[in-house]
């Protein structure tokens, strides 16, 4: 009896709101509020588009979706919004259920998940269960009805024999399926993942990835839609604008036929129009800037474009504009950081192809059909692509497209080095998760229309008594006053991040919204219309700190920026030169074709036109050249060249790590020879180069060995015993050893360090101060330093004899015996001869000190 009770008042102190949608459909909700009802709970049933009942009122409200006009104000009075699952696991368990495991929300891309683990390591379940609940799904111990996903390696544990047995509706995936969507943030197909037979394992790495059609970017790949919604199949009942207004914004720029048919299906789908923002429900703009977009912004109403309103008209139901990326209005301004990029598309078609195309017009960087050296980016759905091997034998970024979702959303460049955005599954085609990013609001209302603008509800407000003197009713085309003008201009041009709206703020602004537009007796006109934009000459206190906020948050990033500019050599990209006008038209019949490829037509044809194209010849040799005097100032020759060899089975690489031939003419002292050394490539003579270019064909490396008796006699040792060493010591000859160098010394602090820990060791700046200069290492003190250098009793300085550099002796010596050790304040030579004889030197043959000759540093 006492179980009875408590059944009855479950729900005895809640009051519900269930929302009808295209998947829940009227009867579907009035069994669901029968449920609610007999056990104790009151309910109100709504359905688009009629006026929605006040948000206060209910306790929970159940959706399939969150695309209903009240989500957003939902959240903010923390109303709990749950998916009808919630009623019958609440049920079941005789207590209200955790909401968040039942949220629609895209975000929790989990949530009606119910897993269970097999025989898995007991680390690998740990984090598969804290990744499930933190992206709102459920873990049970035991196979139950309500389990959908079992966690295994092989179908031989007890739990997956159970469920083929029994053929429950569970799903057996791998562990990888979880670990590469909670990498990514997003939910993908469990299909490449599922025993007995994964798709993951059987694969090989050649096979072509299947591509899925995506639902999310239907009718919302494009800002600007050239076409009318066709409304056929919903005329016997379009009605998703009952009872709303609507505003159409005048710098839509369309023509009066196209305006006048758009009001004919604005009315038919039973809506109104109107030229006052403050009474419309809906405001359909083109660009965030405007009188009308900035008040309905502020007031909280839909403010979407012309794709918005041709998606509701086509498929008769109501979605909220921030929803889908491209139908919210655009910004005549570009991303920071996107302004010069030239971004490639590789394996997305369709829809979704279009859909990336208009995104990146709108981040306001250039789409290329085809890719070519001068491309910064590489956007792909999969690693598995000519596009992608090119992209990265050139030194160009390759992400996904989460990389410029994102950096629209929070109109900020994202990092490529964020894991997120350089994840690629192994058997998953990204394409199918494209347009499941969001807006943020927070973001919007921060940039494009602050609250503490003049024009906001909250100031209008606070100056009603100043500009009574107007009593014309409000209009969208009210001419501006000059601050005002100010102010906006001002707000447009810094990146100022206000404090978000408050309800307060938007109630007082309705109430009172006669007053909201009223315009000072005194103000200024401009001819034609349109606003003025022009910022005030001079910067106010909250811009500037706002200036100099933005400048330490991408301090980082010109940190990074000069450093890259002092690398010895310069910036190049894959060995090419952006500047150079023939990097495509050399060379063309035997490098692989990539450029005059149509995207589209290789997508369709992409296994007929792989046979047809020339394989390319496997890399038998990764050569480090330094010294090749054939193609100084001669930068076309040196990409010819490079195309050539490449073609033979050579490549051209920087990095000394990833070589297995070095070719100079001489010993050299250059950074690229001296680390090389530490690796024990085989050292040629640059005549490979030219013989192999001259007969083009690939010779045998050893036929031309690099021979420069003068230079061994002249640094004191043996290029063959050098080498034999280098293969000995493995790269840790200086293992142990940090190495200080002051920040200005001959030939740059970054050739001395890369030297350092090519043979093992740590090298910092010196600057006169006992914690370091790098960010990685500020927060190092004596003793890290003293572990570094375990076992070590001496610490050296890289120096020269120069004032600036022997001013900070005193400071060095005085550090180094507060640890115990003996301080060397040594030439470079002592490092060089090191590195290049690959055996350790004794450090005080080579010690400066005050008495030493000034001349020994030229």
């Amino acid at each position: 009896m006492a179980d009875d009770k408590e059944d009855v008042q479950l729900f005895g102190q809640c009051k519900a709101c269930i929302i009808c949608s295209k998947d829940l459909d009227q009867d579907t909700a009035q069994q669901h509020a029968s449920l609610i009802e007999e056990n104790g709970g009151d309910v109100v049933i709504y359905e688009p588009p009629s006026t929605f009942p006040p948000i206060n009122e209910f306790t929970h409200i159940i959706s399939y979706t969150i695309d209903f006009a009240e989500y957003e104000t939902a959240c903010d009075a923390l109303i709990p919004v749950v998916k009808p699952e919630w009623l019958h696991m609440s049920l079941a368990k005789k207590k209200l259920a955790n909401p968040r495991q039942h949220s629609p929300d895209p975000r929790l891309f989990l949530n009606d998940v119910v897993v269970t683990c097999g025989d898995i390591p007991e680390g690998d379940k740990d984090a598969i269960i804290g990744g499930v609940l933190a992206k709102g799904g459920v873990y049970n111990a035991r196979i139950s009805g309500l389990v959908t996903h079992l966690v295994d390696l092989t179908v031989d544990s007890d739990k997956a024999r159970l469920i083929l047995t029994k053929k429950l509706n569970v799903k057996i995936v791998l562990p990888h399926w979880f670990d590469d969507c909670l990498k990514l943030g997003r939910r993908i197909d469990e299909r490449p993942y599922t025993l007995p037979d994964p798709e993951i394992l059987r694969s090989p790495p050649g096979a072509p990835i299947r591509s899925s059609e995506n639902k999310d970017i239907v009718g919302a790949s494009t800002p600007e839609p050239s076409v009318l919604p066709n409304t056929a199949k919903n005329q016997h009942k379009l009605d998703v604008f009952e009872g709303k207004q609507i505003m159409l914004s005048p710098d839509l720029g369309i023509g009066p036929h196209l305006k006048s048919s758009i009001e004919e299906l604005i009315e038919q789908a039973k809506g109104t129009l109107t030229s006052d923002v403050t009474k419309a429900d809906m405001l359909i703009c083109r660009y965030r800037e405007g009188v009308a977009y900035r008040v309905a912004s502020r007031l909280n109403k839909d403010v979407g474009n012309l794709s918005w309103l041709y998606h509701m008209l086509t498929f008769n139901t109501w979605t909220s504009p921030l929803r889908r990326l491209l139908h919210y209005p655009v910004s005549r301004t570009k991303i920071p950081g996107f302004e010069g990029l030239r971004i490639s598309l590789s394996n997305y078609v369709g829809e979704a192809r279009a859909y990336l195309e208009n995104l990146i017009a709108a981040t306001g960087a250039e789409c290329t059909k085809t890719l070519k050296q001068d491309n910064t980016h590489l956007i792909t759905a999969h690693g598995n692509s000519e596009k992608c091997t090119a992209a990265r034998e050139w030194g160009m970024d390759v992400v996904n497209h989460l990389w410029l979702e994102e950096s629209y959303s929070k109109w900020k460049k994202q990092s490529v080095t964020d894991p997120r955005y350089t994840h690629f599954p192994k058997r998953t085609n990204l394409g199918e998760i494209v347009g499941q990013t969001r807006l943020d609001k927070t973001v919007l209302e921060s940039l494009f229309f602050p609250s503490n603008d003049p024009q906001s509800p909250r100031n209008a407000i606070q100056n009603k008594g100043q500009n009574s003197t107007t009593d014309a009713k409000p209009s969208v085309m009210l001419p501006r006053t000059e601050k005002t003008t100010k102010s906006e201009g001002s707000s447009r041009d810094t990146d100022n991040a206000t404090p978000r709206t408050t309800e307060k703020t938007r109630r007082i602004g309705v109430m009172d919204n006669v007053q909201l537009l009223t315009t000072p007796a005194r103000s200024r006109i401009v001819a034609g219309g349109k606003e003025n934009d022009t910022p005030s000459s001079t910067s106010s206190r909250k811009s500037k700190e706002t200036a100099a906020a933005r400048l330490q948050e991408i301090a980082p990033d010109i940190a990074l920026y000069e450093k890259e500019m002092k690398r010895v050599g310069g910036v190049i990209y894959g060995g090419r030169r952006k500047t150079d006008e023939d990097r495509i038209s050399i060379g063309t019949k035997k490098r692989r074709s990539v450029e005059p490829l149509d995207e589209n037509r290789d997508e369709e044809n992409a296994t007929d036109s792989k046979r047809q194209k020339k394989s390319r010849c496997p890399v038998s040799i990764c050569l480090l050249i330094t010294g090749y005097q054939k193609w100084v100032q001669n930068p076309k020759k040196e990409d010819a060249d490079k195309r050539q060899l490449r073609e033979l089975g050579i490549m051209v690489v920087q990095d000394a790590r990833k070589c297995t031939h070095l070719a100079a003419p001489s010993i050299l002292r250059t950074p690229k020879f001296v680390s090389a050394l530490a690796y024990g490539p085989a050292i040629v003579s640059t005549d490979f180069i030219t013989q192999c270019l001259k007969k083009d064909e690939l010779l045998d490396p050893s036929a031309f060995p690099l021979q420069d008796k003068a230079s061994e006699e002249k640094f004191g040792f043996s290029l063959a015993e050098a080498t034999i060493k280098a293969k000995r010591n493995k790269n840790k000859l200086l293992d142990g050893y940090r190495i200080y160098c002051v920040e200005s010394i001959r030939g740059g602090f970054d050739t001395f360090k890369s030297i350092v820990e090519a043979n093992g060791g740590k090298c910092a700046i010196f600057r006169g101060r006992i914690t370091l200069a790098s960010p990685a290492e500020d927060s190092e003190d004596d003793d890290d330093m003293n572990a570094s250098n375990k076992g070590r009793s001496e610490i050296c300085l890289l120096s020269s004899q120069t004032p600036d550099h022997s001013k900070l002796w005193p400071r060095f010596r005085q550090m180094v015996y507060d640890i115990g050790r003996t301080p060397r304040i040594v030439h470079v030579d002592w490092l060089l001869d090191i590195a290049m004889s690959q055996e350790l030197h004794r450090a005080e043959e080579y010690e400066l000190s005050e008495d030493s000759n000034p001349q020994a540093d030229h």
